[in-house]
């Protein structure tokens, strides 16, 4: 993460084009590009769909099952097309049900948990799980329809994702699971404290609560003005895709983020990972939840003093693992390292990596992520 930064917008679209031209925006911020994930590709396993990712030893060795499915949310008037992926090992009787939830950015998408996913589900020790890892709505394979996206609107989809009687999660209450990474590890936290989901227990890996413009730039009166102009610039026909072109859809832009800060060693970005965010970007819809995110409208609270409350609400209801990272941008470590001994976290672990540790090092990831269900799920499966 920069240690300082530039932001410039424009006073109105109009005056975007020359702008552009003038300074490329000059948006030197921190991760505006967060934690992205790897194209997705299948191989055939059996009748079902596997993705094609580098297996772990464990996985050459233990045969698992997966396979793809959409389901529909229904928000302010809207049905949206909801992608989502299972996987089990060879003996599901009696699994744990773990759902994953991929880190909001503008590439998110669930491979980023995959090779998590097949690691865990493999597993023959004690805790027996099956996984399901899910698209956000405007982000993924998931549709991306032009909606005021906001914190609470993408907690409304988690919740009606998580209680639906025709979801993939239906008869889980009490007994799943939830792994997220980044904002999404917060919303699902917040969503817990207010009861509107009754997880067994939650996993933050790499959390965070500041949207990139307002970590560095904060949330003054003047700036939210800023950004507001920026999200509905991003957000115009024609002018909107250029500035996102500009900002975001490129290749260049991406590689630079990644080796920056969303992975702790540049050497792992590879020009096929470049290429497959890229493409991400190209999606009917892509800009919509970028330029919400970007400036702070999916921010699940606004100061560190909340975000540890958050947590904190949840003390002696469930147990929680905080998974920071030695690597992560100064500030995004800072807001980690926070919940190191606060109230609510059962259990706190620092792995390699920076902004996505479960994509750049999914093994040591899987690795505390199952003993912890060991040390809390054990008796139950």
């Amino acid at each position: 993460m920069a240690t300082s930064a530039a932001l410039f917008i424009p006073s109105s679209p109009a005056s975007f084009s020359r702008a552009a031209s003038i300074s490329r925006l000059r948006l030197l911020s921190p991760p505006f590009l967060l934690p992205i994930a790897r194209p997705l590709r299948f191989r055939r396993v059996s009748s079902s769909l596997a993705p094609s990712s580098a297996p772990s030893p464990v996985l050459d060795n233990s045969p698992y099952r997966s396979k793809t499915g959409k389901w529909q949310w229904n928000f302010d008037g809207n049905s949206v097309n909801v992608y989502y992926e299972e996987h089990e090992g060879k003996s599901a009787a009696n699994a744990k049900q773990i759902l994953m939830i991929p880190t909001i950015s503008d590439v998110s998408t669930v491979e980023e948990w995959r090779t998590v996913a097949k690691d865990i589900v493999a597993r023959e020790g004690d805790v027996r799980c099956r996984a399901t890892i899910v698209d956000w709505p405007g982000l993924g394979f998931s549709d991306r329809p032009s909606l005021e996206y906001n914190a609470d609107v993408m907690e409304n989809f988690l919740v009606q994702f998580i209680n639906a009687s025709d979801g993939p999660l239906a008869n889980s209450e009490g007994e799943l699971v939830i792994f997220g990474g980044g904002h999404a590890a917060t919303i699902a936290v917040r969503a817990a404290g207010k009861r509107s989901i009754s997880p067994a227990s939650i996993a933050a890996v790499a959390p965070t609560w500041a949207g990139p413009l307002p970590i560095v730039f904060g949330r003054s009166s003047d700036m939210e003005s800023r950004y507001g102009l920026l999200r509905g610039t991003l957000r115009a026909p024609a002018v909107g895709w250029m500035m996102y072109n500009v900002l975001v859809s490129n290749e260049k832009s991406i590689e630079s983020q990644y080796r920056s800060h969303v992975y702790a060693d540049p050497e792992n970005v590879t020009p096929s990972i470049v290429e497959s965010r890229y493409n991400l970007t190209k999606r009917k819809g892509a800009r919509y939840v970028p330029a919400a995110f970007l400036t702070g409208e999916l921010d699940p609270v606004k100061s560190r003093e909340e975000f540890l409350q958050l947590f904190g609400e949840l003390e002696g209801k469930m147990p929680i693992l905080v998974v920071s990272t030695a690597g992560a941008p100064k500030r995004s470590k800072a807001e980690m390292d926070a919940l190191k001994e606060a109230k609510g976290v059962t259990k706190f672990v620092e792995v390699p990596g920076a902004l996505l540790p479960q994509e750049e090092y999914p093994l040591t990831v899987a690795e505390e992520l199952y003993k912890f269900l060991q040390e809390h799920c054990g008796s139950k499966s």
